[in-house]
């Protein structure tokens, strides 16, 4: 998601924040904003903002009726109580959330407003570091670190246009690193695709207001595709229905040859978005370790004491897999995901 963030752009978000919430964006951040003292009443204003934006903007409020998260959220107020600055505030909300019931939660020091997190998010260029194009015989190595960045969405496209000017006998995308992201799933699936792939639904809180029930490829029915490449108006638009329709089509130049996805326990949200399409659609073979199970798509909220919340506004179910969150993708063939790459390499079909 995060996400990546289209067709499905989604990845958007999620799917789309997750990776430019993480640590990369983080030290920016913490690099940003010195350790401001605050009054300790501050503290228990942000800790009951917390609670109200939780309440307000989750994607399911049930899930915050359970007993797991009220221990969180009653030990979030306690931290209200006893943090003496936001140093110490925001160091108690990471442990607390260390065994967390759900993804997509983070709290750090602002270096802006949410909007204009938000607008960063949406312009933000992560480097040459986030894609490698490498090569081993007629095998090409496309390595992706992040869905964040236009540069990703740029330089991926830039691979396959390489892969089919050189060749290519067989493809294999390493995602064992990626944490996710935003759009930059979008020309990843895409460039693999012969005929558009719906790979699943965003459902918000007015999904679970109406339906006990899980969603499934019936309710694409009637629902245009969500298409567009700001993670704003992904915001907007998935919180506004109750469900978002993501679909990917194929784009060119297309790669028509063998695919194989290498993942991993890190791979995570966006990037988990993008295996499961690759393996729903059976365009590729997944191979390595099931992936987090962290796919959510999430927002920031600005909290007293010049922090910004970020918490899931809406669930990701895959039409062939089912809820990802807590789940993760499972691999066509299970081996190490420090063993993945060589294994492939081995394989000849």
């Amino acid at each position: 998601m995060l996400c990546r963030i289209l067709p499905v752009a989604i990845a958007l978000s999620s799917a789309l924040i997750y990776a430019a919430s993480g640590q990369d964006f983080e030290q920016k951040a913490e690099g940003a904003a010195a350790a401001i003292p605050v009054k300790n009443n501050e503290m228990l204003e942000a800790a009951t903002a917390i609670k109200v934006a939780m309440r307000r903007y989750h994607y399911n409020p049930d899930e915050l009726n359970e007993l797991e998260y009220l221990k969180i959220e009653a030990a979030i107020m306690a931290l209200g109580h006893s943090a003496v600055d936001r140093d110490a505030f925001l160091k108690g909300f990471r442990e607390i959330w260390q065994d967390a019931p759900f993804s997509h939660v983070n709290l750090r020091k602002a270096r802006g407003t949410a909007a204009e997190t938000a607008t960063y998010l949406d312009t933000i260029t992560v480097g040459p570091d986030a894609v490698q194009l490498t090569w081993a015989d007629d095998d090409a190595i496309l390595t992706v670190n992040t869905m964040m960045g236009t540069d990703t969405v740029s330089a991926i496209t830039a691979a396959y246009i390489e892969l089919e000017e050189w060749g290519a006998e067989r493809l294999i995308i390493d995602l064992r690193q990626n944490t996710g992201g935003a759009f930059a799933v979008r020309p990843l699936v895409e460039h693999l695709l012969s005929h558009p792939y719906d790979a699943g639904l965003f459902v918000s809180q007015n999904w679970y207001a109406m339906n006990a029930r899980p969603p499934s490829a019936r309710d694409l029915e009637g629902l245009i595709p969500w298409e567009g490449w700001s993670i704003t108006s992904f915001w907007r638009d998935v919180t506004a229905t109750p469900a978002t329709r993501v679909q990917f089509t194929p784009v060119s130049p297309a790669f028509t040859g063998p695919a194989y996805v290498l993942t991993s326990k890190k791979t995570a949200s966006a990037a988990e978005l993008a295996v499961d399409a690759l393996k729903g659609s059976g365009r590729a073979k997944i191979v390595g370790e099931q992936t987090s199970g962290a796919m959510l798509s999430q927002k920031p909220f600005d909290i007293p004491g010049d922090m910004l919340l970020f918490l899931p506004i809406a669930d990701y179910y895959s039409i062939k897999n089912g809820r990802i969150e807590g789940h993760g993708v499972v691999p066509d063939i299970a081996v190490d995901a420090d063993e993945a790459l060589n294994f492939v390499l081995a394989i000849r079909e």
